[in-house]
């Protein structure tokens, strides 16, 4: 009979780590276990400390540090089936799982699934031929070492790219491979994965190719099998059952869609919505149910597919039907820095974006030309940001995989802040008071169009007292607002008073606010 090891790749919320090893033990099966070797190693402590009992877990031998895109997410995914293949010598199957996934049906149901049927379940589509890559670098992925997460250092990513490709600094794919691609979620025999490990200690000139491709976690392993296993043992499908919307980010699963999951031809589940305990709670106990009986209906894609297409219902603006979690979610934090000084506020938070390791993204609602990542369109201008601010902050957290976010708003948008206070996330406020002289002020008005070049003396010095009025009538909006969580800092203060509210704001240790507060020139026009 099947006996599954689990490959599981994680990053937070260590307590359902430990459900997650537990639950999926508890049936017969065993895990091995990579967790991020950028998370607290307090958190990784508490895993390793609530399952060090449990015979049937064990650990990848190293942790990495791992980031989208890079060939680090397939190191860890070696290191830890590494260990599972050295630890767990009766394991039939291999099957990736993240910290986000739940399983649909029972272990013995997945089991009888697996054995049912002697192949590898890996999504394996020609590289070049396909249209599995919907948008994006296509044959670039390959041909060109990519060195940088296009996240993390986005312009230096695209300039090495644009140096190569002007140098002509173009390399080969290895002739003996054919490329392949699709979902990272896979399940592989034990002879399988055999293969690949062996293949790989032999091939380090293929390694080596791969280390510097780009989202390697689509390409390495899909290769790999399709090289090393003949064709008819190979079905080209994920047993993890995971929708992506319009922008290409992947569809959560809440509370109410139990039945529905339980109804895909599908073992796992991939996201399942953090804030969604019930539906963890009665799939958690589904597992081990012993439950055989399941109506496989298979109707969830093509019915998202439907919904979504239907658009909006009742006014021009009223809320897509389908999108009753419409909330940033009860687990996120939101922390908006707002200063009229926009250069002020975008100094302050690269320094904590540096510091802190937090992403951040500027003046978004305010600027046309801030930097965002491709979200399917809805970024592409004003307009779209704002009418579809929930859903765009909601695209961003999941873009940068983090519960912790910091943006940049204009003080005059009082209403956005309202509106994100109103949210179920938590939502912190940063005001940074600047000193504006008569020079600045008159530069903000021409900026906005309210004076030009050729604006006649004599008018500028008229407007000069309503342009400071209206700054300091948005000060005062903001304070009479009483918003929780409201920090200030001043120009006229020192770093060491700056860094207090520096800290409670972006719930760090003083130290580390200090060192953003002390930053050179940080009020310099």
């Amino acid at each position: 009979m099947a006996r599954i090891a689990y490959i599981l790749l994680c990053h937070k919320d260590p307590d359902a780590i430990i459900q997650q090893a537990e639950r999926l033990t508890a049936a017969g099966d065993v895990i091995a276990i990579h967790f991020d070797a950028r998370a607290p190693a307090e958190d990784f402590d508490r895993i390793r400390d609530a399952l060090k009992g449990n015979e049937s877990v064990v650990f990848a031998r190293k942790r990495i540090k791992c980031g989208w895109g890079e060939w680090s997410l397939v190191q860890a995914t070696l290191l830890a089936l590494e260990a599972a293949e050295a630890a767990f010598p009766r394991a039939t199957h291999f099957y990736m799982l993240s910290g986000d996934c739940m399983p649909i049906k029972s272990a013995e149901y997945a089991h009888a699934f697996l054995d049912g049927r002697d192949v590898d379940y890996i999504e394996s589509f020609d590289f070049f031929a396909s249209d599995w890559i919907k948008t994006g670098m296509k044959e670039d992925r390959l041909i060109y070492r990519h060195f940088l997460n296009e996240r993390a250092h986005k312009r230096l990513f695209y300039l090495s790219l644009d140096l190569q490709r002007h140098l002509g600094l173009s390399r080969r794919i290895p002739q003996d491979l054919q490329i392949m691609i699709g979902s990272q979620w896979w399940c592989l025999r034990r002879r399988t994965v055999e293969a690949v490990l062996d293949f790989i200690r032999a091939r380090r000139d293929v390694l080596r190719f791969f280390r510097t491709t780009w989202i390697p976690d689509e390409t390495f392993f899909q290769t790999l099998v399709r090289h090393l296993v003949p064709e008819e043992e190979i079905e080209s499908r994920t047993l993890t059952f995971l929708m992506f919307s319009d922008y290409g980010m992947p569809v959560s699963f809440y509370n109410d869609q139990y039945d529905l999951l339980l109804s895909q031809d599908f073992l796992f589940a991939r996201k399942i919505s953090a804030e969604a305990k019930e539906l963890k709670r009665r799939l958690g106990r589904l597992y081990t149910s012993g439950k055989m009986d399941f109506a496989i209906s298979n109707e969830g894609r093509s019915l998202y597919q439907f919904l979504a297409g239907r658009g909006r219902i009742g006014r021009r603006f009223a809320p897509r039907f389908w999108e009753r979690e419409a909330s940033l979610g009860h687990e996120r934090e939101l922390m908006i820095v707002t200063c009229k000084k926009w250069h002020v506020a975008k100094r302050l938070v690269e320094r904590a974006r540096q510091v802190t390791n937090l992403p951040a993204v500027d003046y978004l609602f305010n600027e046309e030309g801030t930097e965002l990542p491709d979200l399917g369109g809805i970024q592409t201008t004003l307009e779209k940001r704002t009418r579809h601010r929930r859903a765009l902050l909601r695209m961003l957290y999941d873009y940068f995989e983090t519960d912790r976010l910091i943006i940049c708003i204009d003080p005059s948008n009082i209403d956005l802040m309202q509106d994100f206070y109103a949210d179920r996330a938590k939502t912190r406020l940063l005001e940074i008071q600047c000193v504006f002289s008569d020079d600045y002020l008159l530069g903000h008005a021409r900026r906005v169009g309210l004076a030009g070049d050729n604006t006649p003396p004599e008018t500028l010095e008229a407007l000069l007292p309503t342009i400071r009025y209206d700054v300091v009538f948005e000060g005062d909006r903001l304070r009479d607002a009483n918003f929780p969580d409201f920090h200030r800092i001043r120009e006229t203060a020192t770093p060491e008073e700056n860094a207090g509210p520096l800290a409670e704001f972006l719930d760090i240790p003083p130290d580390r606010a200090h060192e953003i507060a002390a930053t050179p020139y940080l009020y310099a026009d």
